[in-house]
């Protein structure tokens, strides 16, 4: 029986409106939320949509090809602040919801982002890049023409470094600003800057009173050498900072009760490194007796799902009930993430989970009532509102149109057990087409992190390959998020071990369970982590007739110290850094390994990615090519370590269609 529907292409994501950061109306009649598309000038473009519930009727708010974002209720919901780069970089614009024009309210030299409110509505929070001598009363926002001028000056300027941490991979190399926390008093039309510490400073949250702002930071003058992050708050009128934290963790997420008695946050004291579960923790402000909740618990709070059309944030919690006894938050469990309640004796109870990813929510106190972002594997997006009593009804009709055109796989979910007994849980989608009695070659996708989770929401990529003919087989070996502490902290210092036998297992069930995969035509392909283990499945067993190695690792001895975060990873991962043990490290790198290859390599890598710097593919390459191995190298301009999820849309064009390219030569 013939299709109805085409098959999914590298373009489509190009045609998706993606969802996020949903935001209830004060008085809870609507909710605000932002929808990301691709423009016709090879960018991204956010626009801010209201939609009553009495009616569903949707209002569009901003236009044009500009990124607007974060909307923010004001108190008596009059109006909204929300971010726009439309002036040239990131400002704060404020919006009277019964019409009119948005008015500018920052003209910030390097742009003003995450604005919120105070609860009186007399002022707006918002974070500036400073250096450290700016008056925050004289800030003026160059023209075009100026920034254009001074990156040209700035370029021609050699970089001095002095710091550990001089660049990252979302922002590039460093300078000396400094995230700092700015009040607006919005009839004054004033600024006061509330932090000065030559650090960055997160803004969470502001006191029901007004009197202080809560922030996370680290400023201690080790700052740099150091992987914690505390919670401080700072007094609005003195600028007095209070650490309310121990200097042992890393937390964040943090808001105060309706009553302003008690902080609620996320985090951990780094028990398993980076593979540390989160908690949810209390404090009471006075006592400042904190108190954990999720003790008992033994899966992630927070949305770990991967996907590669996730544009945009949004809350995942935790987010105070209206009488402050409860919590609700997003948690991450079995390849799903659900909406879940604890009171504050630390009673767990789900609110929603129905095998999705809920990728964000806002939570109304007048109904008690909530409005959540889903995304499955056969619809990137759509929100829902959840009752007080639990029933579900569906607001929006996202990418009707692309929905409507093409054929998606419905995955099947597969359990099957590891060498020592571990289940393993994954996912296959069957082709595009798909007849009984014929055979197809097949693709095993590995993610990245490691410490992530591939589970149940729309994913691109995975839609491409099934279109193209492939079956497509994606699983969470040890290390993934979602099945407790034990499993995700597993793979550490065992790099190419267990988590490399769970991924071969995965194949072998496969092939014993489903007829139709071609054993003699199987590819890997995976990104980051992801990418080493390619690498390393390469290198140690030659079953698959083809791979694509994406923003990988090679060598760990050289990712040490190239890497943004190469100096404190290696030892997390590994054990080890390149000034404890340079023979292991050595021996956990696939490029020791280069002789044994026989599978045809395809290497993906960004120029500008600084996770994975290039120089991890180059040296692959080379050691490949001067062995004369079948490889091939594809370098991306500009590219960073987001390539796949928020690159340049035709750049990630380029990135699929070099994957399918690869495997149809070669399955």
């Amino acid at each position: 029986m013939a299709n109805s529907k085409r098959p999914i292409t590298a373009n489509d994501f190009k045609k998706l409106a993606v969802y996020s950061d949903p935001q209830f109306t004060p008085d809870g009649s609507g909710y605000a939320f932002v929808s990301t598309t691709v423009t016709d000038n090879n960018d991204y473009a956010s626009q801010i949509f209201v939609q009553e519930l009495s009616t569903n009727k949707l209002k569009q708010w901003t236009y044009g090809d500009d990124k607007n974002s974060n909307p923010r209720f004001s108190p008596d919901g009059k109006k909204v602040v929300f971010q726009s780069n439309r002036s040239g970089v990131p400002q704060l614009w404020l919006l009277h919801t019964d019409g009119g024009e948005a008015k500018q309210i920052t003209t910030f030299k390097n742009g003003a982002i995450n604005p919120e409110w105070s609860k009186n509505g007399r002022t707006i929070i918002f974070t500036a890049s400073l250096d450290s001598d700016d008056d925050v009363k004289s800030q003026k926002e160059q023209s075009k023409e100026e920034r254009k001028k001074e990156r040209e000056e700035k370029n021609k300027q050699p970089l001095i470094v002095t710091s550990l941490r001089y660049k990252s991979d979302a922002k590039g190399f460093h300078d000396d600003k400094k995230s700092q926390i700015i009040l607006y008093d919005v009839e004054g039309e004033t600024f006061t800057q509330l932090t000065t510490e030559d650090s960055h400073h997160g803004y969470q949250d502001i006191s029901p009173d007004g009197t202080n702002v809560l922030f996370a930071g680290n400023l201690n003058e080790d700052a740099e050498y150091e992987l914690t992050n505390d919670l401080y708050t700072v007094n609005v009128t003195t600028k007095e900072v209070t650490k309310l934290t121990n200097g042992n963790g890393s937390y964040h997420s943090a808001s105060y009760s309706p009553s302003g008695d008690k902080i609620a946050f996320f985090g951990h004291e780094q028990t398993h490194a980076g593979a540390t579960l989160n908690e949810l923790y209390i404090l009471d402000v006075e006592s400042r007796e904190r108190t954990c909740l999720s003790g008992e618990w033994d899966f992630q709070l927070g949305d770990l799902m991967i996907g590669d059309t996730r544009l945009g944030s949004s809350t995942t919690g935790p987010v105070w009930s209206k009488n402050e006894d409860k919590l609700f938050f997003i948690g991450t469990d079995h390849g799903a993430t659900g909406l879940y309640q604890v009171n504050l004796q630390g009673e767990l109870k789900v609110l929603y989970k129905n095998d999705n990813h809920v990728f964000g929510f806002t939570y109304d106190e007048n109904t008690e009532s909530f409005v959540i972002g889903v995304s499955t594997p056969t619809n990137p997006c759509n929100y829902y509102l959840l009752d007080h009593e639990s029933n579900l009804s569906r607001l929006t009709n996202a990418n009707t149109k692309f929905l409507e055109e093409v054929e998606l796989s419905e995955p099947e979910t597969i359990t099957y057990q590891a060498n020592d007994g571990w289940d393993i849980q994954g996912w296959l989608l069957r082709p595009y087409g798909f007849e009984e009695g014929k055979k197809y070659p097949f693709v095993l996708e590995i993610h990245g992190g490691p410490h992530a989770m591939y589970g149940q929401t729309f994913f691109h990529e995975m839609q491409l390959l099934a279109a193209k003919g492939y079956v497509v087989l994606y699983t969470n070996p040890r290390g993934s998020h979602g099945y407790g502490q034990e499993f995700v902290d597993a793979c550490r210092a065992d790099y190419g071990g267990n988590d490399y036998t769970d991924l071969m297992s995965a194949v072998d069930y496969a092939l014993e369970n489903y007829s139709f995969i071609d054993e003699d035509r199987l590819g890997v392909t995976g990104g980051s982590y992801g990418g080493f283990m390619t690498n390393w499945i390469v290198g140690h067993t030659n079953r698959f007739k083809a791979a694509v190695t994406q923003r990988s690792i090679s060598n760990w001895l050289s990712f040490y110290g190239v890497s943004d975060i190469g100096y404190f990873f290696t030892k997390w991962e590994l054990g080890h850094n390149l000034l404890d043990d340079t023979t292991k490290l050595w021996e956990f790198s696939p490029l020791k390994y280069a002789e044994k290859v026989e599978t045809p390599l395809l290497i993906l890598h960004g120029e500008q990615d600084y996770r994975c710097p290039i120089e991890q593919g180059e040296q692959l390459f080379v050691a490949l090519k001067h062995l004369r191995k079948e490889v091939e190298f594809v370098r991306f301009p500009g590219a960073s370590h987001e390539l796949s999820r928020s690159g340049k849309p035709e750049m990630r064009i380029e990135r699929l269609n070099h994957i399918c390219r690869w495997f149809e030569k070669y399955l």
